[in-house]
């Protein structure tokens, strides 16, 4: 009996691992229920965002990249999120509004949401465990900023694998595996790069 309880606790364990971002939903701007299965086959980059943050020019920069590889079989898939600061007040409609009107983002975005703590979304949940947070790069002035910011309100900040800020993302091959995670200081020209190589 008690080999057989260990046999499915093992099984468990391996297809809790195995689950893959295909077999989940998520809802859009519009509150409409998604499967991401609906992407398969597409490389993704996954991001939670704010409307109000240092980081949020970085919009430009993700529609400029989805312009130069959607029809390569890229997506970018946005997901506002207002833990952070509180930087992304307002309604999905007003979000909607600012993003087109100020960045002209024709990416998909879907509703806003929790990335940490006990309301996240399931599919950030599965994203921080395929790739968890393996620091800043403290060589760049960003970095250490974020780090020193981040350290004051936690010493140990950084011995977890919660998102610790907006414009975090997670690139994602055809295969639906999470290869890259992206902290918001990283460069996009960097994010660039490693989607071209996932593409080729």
């Amino acid at each position: 009996m008690k080999r057989l309880f260990t046999l499915l606790l093992v099984l468990l364990s391996l297809s809790a691992s195995a689950k893959s971002i295909y077999s989940l939903k998520v809802k859009d701007a519009n509150g409409k229920e998604v499967s991401l299965k609906e992407y398969r086959g597409q490389v993704l980059l996954i991001v939670n965002t704010a409307t109000q943050c240092g980081f949020t020019p970085q919009y430009k920069e993700l529609q400029d990249i989805y312009d130069r590889y959607v029809k390569k079989g890229f997506q970018v898939l946005d997901f506002p999120c207002n833990q952070f600061g509180q930087q992304a007040p307002g309604s999905m409609s007003q979000i909607r509004q600012f993003c087109t009107e100020k960045f002209h983002t024709t990416f998909p975005l879907f509703e806003k949401i929790d990335v940490n703590g006990a309301q996240e979304s399931p599919l950030f949940t599965l994203l921080k465990k395929a790739q968890p947070f393996r620091g800043f790069d403290l060589r760049d002035r960003t970095g250490q900023m974020m780090d020193q910011m981040l350290r004051r309100q936690d010493p140990r900040y950084d011995k977890n694998n919660d998102i610790k800020w907006n414009f975090t993302k997670f690139l994602v091959d055809a295969k639906g595996q999470v290869i890259r995670r992206f902290e918001p200081t990283e460069s996009m020209s960097s994010v660039e790069e490693a989607i071209k190589n996932v593409l080729k």
